[in-house]
């Protein structure tokens, strides 16, 4: 009984200690990006379970989010022609800056690792790709969103993320067609900065992963060490 209750408090120790080391100094936004059937929702799953099976304070949110504004796309955007690109912009603006001032600032607050589906760069991307001039997407959007410490673009050809979309959804979305994504992979493909990484989409989940785990846990041993 006496080595079991040992045991027991040995273990409870270890945890704690491990938490206390899993804490960080300050939060980290990581954002995953890419045309539809990338596979980036898939990614942002796998390494928000790893990152909380190693410890970490970790928290997934997703773009559009659940406010009114996000709801109101998702809804709109299963219906061709239903929103002007700039009425689209302005309603991902919105949800944008709900999502931060709700979502986003308060868990970085925390010291959480916060890992987002989507943010602005989707924006410029897409309604890039209508017409929209990308340099004024951006400026809005610096506006009310908060830097990231990390893009991750996952990059693939629009032929096969549509045949990845087409194996779990019937119905054809606003932003899923060929010749549109070719304009939208174009738009990604031009970021340059030095917190934006691209990583080969094509490959298998299992590859795909463990490349951007070595991205992702090198910036985090980074911000430990400083």
């Amino acid at each position: 009984m006496r080595n079991y209750v040992f045991s027991l408090f040995f273990g409870v120790y270890v945890v704690i200690i491990i938490l206390f080391m899993m804490k960080l100094k300050k939060g980290i936004l990581i954002v995953f990006e890419g045309i539809d059937g990338s596979g980036k929702t898939t990614q942002a799953e796998i390494m928000l379970k790893k990152l909380k099976e190693r410890g970490f304070d970790a928290v997934l949110f997703r773009e559009p989010s659940n406010s009114y504004w996000g709801k109101k796309i998702k809804e709109l955007s299963k219906k061709e022609f239903s929103l002007s690109p700039e009425e689209e912009l302005e309603c991902f603006l919105k949800d944008r800056k709900f999502d931060v001032e709700n979502n986003i600032k308060p868990a970085l607050k925390n010291k959480k690792i916060v890992l987002l589906d989507r943010y602005y760069f989707s924006n410029i991307a897409y309604q890039g790709a209508k017409g929209i001039d990308k340099k004024k997407i951006e400026r809005l959007n610096k506006k009310i969103a908060i830097k990231p410490d990390l893009v991750i673009i996952l990059d693939i050809e629009p032929e096969t993320g549509l045949k990845r979309v087409s194996n779990v959804r019937k119905f054809e979305r606003l932003f899923e067609k060929e010749d549109f994504l070719k304009k939208v992979r174009e738009n990604f493909l031009s970021f340059k900065a030095n917190n934006i990484k691209f990583v080969n989409g094509s490959k298998t989940i299992k590859e795909i992963y463990s490349e951007i785990e070595d991205i992702v846990f090198r910036l985090i041993k980074n911000r430990e060490d400083k």
